[in-house]
């Protein structure tokens, strides 16, 4: 405790915003290190482990019921080694101890996770989620299920013992990979487009029922099997209205921000009206490449405004001075979820004077209050709709309510705003690089190319050391060895960046980190583990496969890796991707709607990607780009590249510059000859 009567521990000088929010807890929390291991085991008590992050709701619960509480914080100190675990900045640990409390329970995990570990192995012997300190709801108190666990774990140390060799057994059979007979085909792509129809919501859109969740991956393979049948000519156009119906419904729904932009983490009901108001980066990075393609393959303008608006407010809110992007806003504000983002009707009247009318008509704030008393905007009524209520046009109509918007954000961000996570995570930065590279793209938005080329420049300087990249960086300190997945979704965002603005350097900075990943991360049977050879050593080495929140990181690198193989014509690259194909192919084959992320890269394994690069002045050039972007292909790169670009790597630096423009185009390994007017390139394509 300091001398003011604050207590403070082990935490205070952790980067982690949720780490340094329990520094002051009476409990006596140590980061997961050597130190607390150390101690544990010296004093032989069992570890009591908290894993949680800054915008998880029931953690802040958790939080001020039991670890912000003397008498239940003076039980844990006398009990156990506490450790708290940022599960953003150590997915490994998260990822392991996930699985082992599935293992243990027979239950899906979640956050805040509880965990009881053996102190010499640090091995779980019992685990749940959120306990409340009252017993409640079958759940027992918290304090009551310390002390059971303690008198458990003193009486049958041996009996803990054997099921701890059990469980890092089961652990360890989960990274292996199974003997597969057979090659790599395209039934599993249409055995999950079936799946994902049958799972789907027709009066509402999404997969399943409440709470649902936006599922980017789900939508995106909707819309690549869509394209793919079009080419075949047998176009599957159930399978893009699918995908848009569900678009559509979240863009107008209460999930996404209708007056800031931006989505929240998911719906608690089946209408996307409610959301859980946590606002994650990792989702947004992936939706703005969602809506980026909507718009590209429609023309409609909704999915071009919300790319518009989402990215507006990631560059307002969600990006560094220095160019990172943050990681998540919290759900409350003063204590409540939601306050920042809902209304009361006769506020809203007030601030908008004679067009409140049409804003009520929009989000229903004629009807009863839809957030506990208050209202979260939802739309009611479509743009049609009120023109034809108010005999304006559809134009002027948005014209009113996007003035509406700006009046009510300005009196808004003048409310208290909930907690902002400003740590920059690598790999969650690559998804939203990725995101805002094709918004710019796509939807002709310089500023968010710029943001996006700002976000890589900050990682490469200042999380790219020795050549290796570092997972997390706060307050001028980058630490903690990065992952499969900053590697791979970073590259990935790369990729995507280059096609958007070709930067000399780049390309190299892609290749340096796929050259890692096949060096460090390499399961020699085929894959990727989720850790380093040379990471700490913990009780599983976790190789995963399938989604969950993100693609799978081995489904990413597959994805860049035959991408890169295509574009440089590097043959260990595209070796690479089909040993992780087939050594994931029995996972893929068995439950293909758990891997859309694998599923990428087994369609371009099976259908080769088109490469396009375009050669010359950039004021020649920039109309063949253009054309090209105004095409929704999936399975095409086109790069525009300068004529004074440099060193250019691999089969690259054969697509030489003439006096005019000319294009290369290869699909897979064939390439065709040079290309030098955009009409023959049209053809060709």
């Amino acid at each position: 405790m300091t001398k003011a009567g604050q207590y403070t521990n082990h935490l205070r000088n952790e980067t982690s915003p949720y780490l340094l929010q329990h520094a002051n807890n009476p409990v006596d929390w140590y980061p997961w290190g050597p130190e607390a291991l150390a101690k544990a085991r010296r004093e032989n008590k069992p570890i009591l482990m908290s894993i949680g992050y800054s915008a998880c709701h029931w953690c802040h619960v958790m939080a001020h019921e039991s670890f912000e509480d003397r008498e239940t914080a003076a039980l844990m100190n006398e009990l156990f080694v506490n450790i708290k675990v940022d599960r953003e900045e150590r997915p490994d640990l998260d990822k392991i101890y996930q699985t082992a409390h599935s293992l243990l329970t027979q239950r899906t995990g979640g956050w805040p996770l509880t965990m009881f570990l053996t102190p010499e192995a640090q091995i779980p012997f019992f685990g749940g989620t959120y306990f409340p300190k009252e017993a409640r709801h079958g759940l027992p108190s918290f304090t009551d299920l310390c002390e059971r666990v303690v008198d458990f774990w003193k009486q049958n140390e041996t009996e803990i013992t054997k099921q701890s060799d059990s469980l890092v057994e089961a652990l360890t059979n989960l990274t292996a990979t199974p003997e597969v007979e057979g090659t790599l085909n395209a039934a599993p792509l249409e055995t999950v487009r079936q799946q994902l129809e049958s799972s789907f919501d027709q009066h509402h859109g999404g997969f399943g029922q409440a709470p649902k969740f936006p599922h980017p991956t789900s939508i995106e393979r909707l819309m690549r099997h869509w394209a793919g049948s079009k080419e075949n000519a047998r176009e599957d156009k159930r399978a893009l209205d699918i995908a848009l119906f569900t678009l559509r419904k979240m863009a107008l729904g209460g999930m996404y921000d209708q007056i800031g932009g931006g989505f929240c983490r998911y719906s608690v009901d089946a209408y996307w009206m409610i959301p859980h108001f946590e606002k994650m980066l990792y989702d947004n990075g992936p939706l703005l490449c969602l809506y980026s393609d909507a718009w590209t393959a429609t023309g409609d303008p909704l999915y071009k405004r919300v790319c518009k608006e989402t990215s507006t407010w990631v560059m307002r809110r969600m990006q560094a001075p220095a160019g990172g992007y943050y990681s998540s806003l919290d759900a409350d504000s003063e204590g409540e979820e939601g306050k920042y983002y809902v209304w009361d009707r006769d506020e809203v009247k007030q601030l908008l004077g004679d067009d409140y009318p049409i804003i009520e008509r929009r989000y229903g704030l004629d009807g009863k209050a839809n957030f506990e008393g208050k209202y979260n905007f939802h739309v009611y009524r479509d743009l049609d709709q009120l023109a034809t209520e108010f005999r304006i046009s559809e134009q002027a109509a948005w014209e009113r309510i996007k003035a509406a918007h700006a009046i009510l954000l300005a009196v808004r961000q003048q409310r208290v705003p909930p907690g902002r996570d400003d740590k920059v995570l690598t790999s969650w930065n690559g998804l939203m690089i990725k995101g805002m590279a094709k918004a710019g793209r796509y939807c002709q938005e310089p500023a968010c190319i710029d943001s996006a080329a700002r976000a890589l420049d900050f990682i490469r300087a200042n999380l790219w050391q020795e050549s290796r990249l570092l997972a997390t960086y706060k307050d001028g300190r980058a630490h903690l060895p990065a992952y499969l997945d900053d590697y791979v979704v970073l590259a990935d965002g790369i990729l995507e960046l280059l096609q958007a603005r070709w930067r000399d350097g780049d390309l190299a900075f892609a290749i340096a980190l796929m050259e890692v990943v096949l060096e460090r991360f390499q399961d020699p049977k085929g894959g990727f583990f989720f850790t380093a050879d040379d990471h700490e050593t913990l009780i599983q080495r976790p190789k995963p496969l399938s989604d969950d929140a993100t693609p799978s990181g081995n489904g990413v690198a597959a994805t860049v890796l035959g991408r890169l193989g295509h574009l440089l014509g590097e043959p260990r690259y595209l070796d690479a991707a089909q040993r992780t194909l087939q050594s994931a192919w029995a996972a893929i084959d068995h439950g293909p709607y758990g891997h859309t992320g694998l599923l990428i890269a087994l369609e371009e394994n099976l259908v080769p990607p088109q490469t396009v690069v375009i050669r010359g002045a950039r004021e020649a050039t920039e109309t063949w780009k253009h054309t090209l972007d105004q095409t929704y292909a999936p399975r095409r790169m086109s790069f525009l590249i300068p004529d004074n670009a440099t060193d250019l790597p691999g089969v690259l630096a054969h697509r030489k510059a003439t006096r005019q423009p000319v294009a290369y185009l290869c699909t897979g390994t064939t390439c065709s000859e040079p290309i030098h007017s955009l009409e023959q390139l049209q053809t060709a394509l």
